[in-house]
């Protein structure tokens, strides 16, 4: 039987509405804040390994002709690509970044260049001292390595890059993955992340991560 004294109000069921439209404007308020405070905390920009990865021993032979070893690159930080000379489409974009980053280190000793080549049957050293006078590479800091082949892919599938055998279809010899992307090994040998050589930013934010590493090892 419906109440005489009931004139359409209901106090239980406005503070109800009241409270979800309150939850409402601070789910709201706050997707806003995660959103206007997005920039000062930006993700980072590089990608993990994804499994441990460390600097083995090589031998190889720089665009002077001259030997390198892993010995040479103990204590420095390295920022490595892994390309082909005769590349003209993706390769040309990573190595500008590349000389921006041997500006940008000019006066930071300690920071090694290091340019390893999946193709060694073609890239030879005069080949590479062509290619390194292109961009402006300076032998003793941006080493444009090749040799024999095997040594080589053991060293890039060991150190960096996964290396796909089965597929038919790879148009990169050696059949290694994302070789456009730029490995950063800290003074350990340790790989510590992955940047993609083709953005635009890469320069600093392999910048970034290096003076991170150098605050916090």
């Amino acid at each position: 039987m419906a109440n005489g004294n009931n004139n359409g109000s209901d106090p239980e069921g406005r503070l109800f509405i009241t409270f979800v439209v309150g939850l409402s404007l601070l789910a709201a308020i706050g997707g806003w804040l995660v959103v206007a405070t997005s920039g000062l905390h930006p993700k980072p920009a590089g990608i993990v390994p994804d499994h441990p990865r460390t600097l083995v021993s090589f031998v190889l032979t720089n665009q002077t002709g001259r030997t390198v070893t892993q010995t040479e690159l103990t204590g420095k930080y390295l920022v490595v690509d892994f390309l082909l000379t005769s590349c003209s489409l993706t390769c040309p974009v990573v190595n500008r970044h590349l000389a921006e980053i041997q500006a940008l280190t000019t006066n930071q000793p300690n920071v090694q260049l290091v340019y390893l080549t999946v193709d060694p049957r073609d890239d030879t050293v005069p080949a590479l001292a062509d290619f390194g006078k292109k961009y402006g590479a300076d032998p003793a800091r941006w080493l444009m390595l090749t040799g024999d082949q095997t040594n080589l892919y053991h060293l890039i599938a060991t150190s960096f890059l996964n290396q796909d055998l089965n597929d038919p279809f790879s148009y990169m010899p050696g059949n290694f993955s994302h070789t456009d992307r730029v490995a950063l090994v800290d003074n350990q040998g340790h790989v510590r992340m992955y940047f993609d050589g083709l953005n635009d930013n890469v320069a600093s934010n392999i910048l970034t991560a290096l003076a991170a590493l150098r605050k916090h090892p």
